[in-house]
């Protein structure tokens, strides 16, 4: 029995999509589950933290802020994600360049957090941009970071590109990818606060 040129063609693409870009000729990695439940063991968010865009961004953004000394409320971090979230910091590389870093959300929270809970760290929203449809939204949220709430100027300024999904009667952050102004160059006029 022949098989048809399309057919095998089309096997190539789903084959190649699904191989590791950074190790060639590895073998395809388990497609994606159409649904994937949050697992038994996350811990329950406060419905008021999912219930819209907009207030899973205010809890997002409240969640990784606070002064030095003081303890974040990690449960309630995770709570925001999908059980299959990623968080994507785009990162200088040693030969100048940018790469992305892929972790979860206990990554995060294990790289991350002994230093937002040392230094202080404040991250507010100062612009925002969604594109939504159905059940899904993507927003670009420009932010502003500093180290004590009432400090006059950012030490640092960059973009979330936040990837959200709508499930179970709920939001849930799906991606966050972010690079900082340091890196990327000046914000876009389109992304930060109207004037």
């Amino acid at each position: 029995m022949r098989i048809p040129a399309a057919v095998l063609g089309s096997a190539f693409v789903l084959w190649t999509a699904f191989q590791d870009p950074q190790r060639p000729g590895t073998s395809p990695a388990t497609p994606p589950r159409a649904e994937s439940p949050a697992p038994a063991t996350a811990p329950k968010a406060d419905p008021a933290d999912v219930a819209s865009v907009d207030a899973i961004l205010e809890a997002l953004y409240d969640v990784i802020s606070g002064p030095a000394g003081k303890a974040r409320d990690w449960a309630r971090m995770r709570s925001l994600f999908h059980p299959d979230a990623r968080l994507v910091p785009m990162l200088k590389a040693q030969d100048g360049g940018m790469r992305s870093v892929l972790l979860k959300v206990d990554d995060y929270i294990t790289r991350s957090g002994p230093m937002l809970e040392r230094d202080g760290f404040f991250e507010q929203e100062i612009a925002r941009r969604v594109d939504a449809f159905g059940d899904f939204a993507h927003v670009f949220s420009t932010y502003e970071g500093r180290r004590k709430a009432g400090d006059a100027e950012p030490f640092l300024r960059g973009i979330n590109s936040i990837q959200l999904v709508r499930q179970q009667g709920r939001w849930f952050v799906l991606q966050i990818l972010w690079e900082q102004e340091a890196d990327a160059g000046p914000i876009p006029p389109q992304y930060l606060p109207a004037k």
